[in-house]
């Protein structure tokens, strides 16, 4: 059986079901009462149960496979977050700067090559050494940016009580568990790992 446009709607209203689930957790304040390491146990499931979706499920495998390169870089546009991590440092001092400067700027710079990329004409898959390239540094990045936000808010979690608050709560239910995923995903793309009749 082959993925087909029906697969890819369900897929799409599953997602749409998950940020909503998200969105209500932060809005009735039940993320903010998480603490270390509930936060990042909560972002490892998520980010394990989708890869773990992709190598279980045939159907989203193929629908994943198939999908524009195009897209998965797209999603990554969403690191122009790092904007706000910036205005919290400067304005008030709501994150730390060890989390909200480096990390907000490696966003920025991360999402702007995305930009760059979807700016090349014709597809991305013919442009695998660029991408790749492109993939690593985003990957290097949001895997310092987790790391780096787990080491501050273990040593103090009210230095980084910011994220367990919307908009920012998203982060960690939602957005940064399909942006390592994503990852992923591309690399498996772009090195042809997966056997097409997967």
């Amino acid at each position: 059986m082959t993925a087909t446009n029906g697969d890819g709607r369900w897929y799409i209203i599953v997602g749409l079901l998950w940020l909503l689930t998200a969105v209500y957790l932060g809005a009735s304040g039940r993320v903010a009462t998480w603490r270390p390491p509930i936060p990042q146990i909560v972002l490892g499931g998520l980010t394990a149960l989708v890869l773990v979706a992709v190598v279980a499920l045939p159907r989203f495998r193929r629908w994943v496979r198939a999908l524009d390169l195009r897209w998965l870089v797209a999603l990554h546009l969403t690191r122009f977050v790092g904007i706000y991590f910036l205005v919290l440092y400067y304005r008030d001092g709501a994150l730390p700067y060890a989390f909200a400067v480096p990390g907000g700027w490696g966003d920025i710079l991360v999402a702007t090559l995305a930009l760059g990329l979807l700016a090349i004409s014709g597809p991305l898959e013919t442009r695998r050494r660029l991408v790749g390239v492109w993939n690593t540094l985003g990957l290097i990045d949001i895997l310092f940016v987790v790391a780096t936000a787990s080491r501050l808010a273990l040593a103090d979690p009210d230095s980084m009580n910011a994220l367990l608050h919307l908009p920012l709560s998203l982060l960690v239910t939602f957005l940064v568990p399909l942006i390592i995923a994503g990852h992923v995903v591309v690399f498996w793309r772009i090195l042809g790992a997966a056997n097409p009749q997967n």
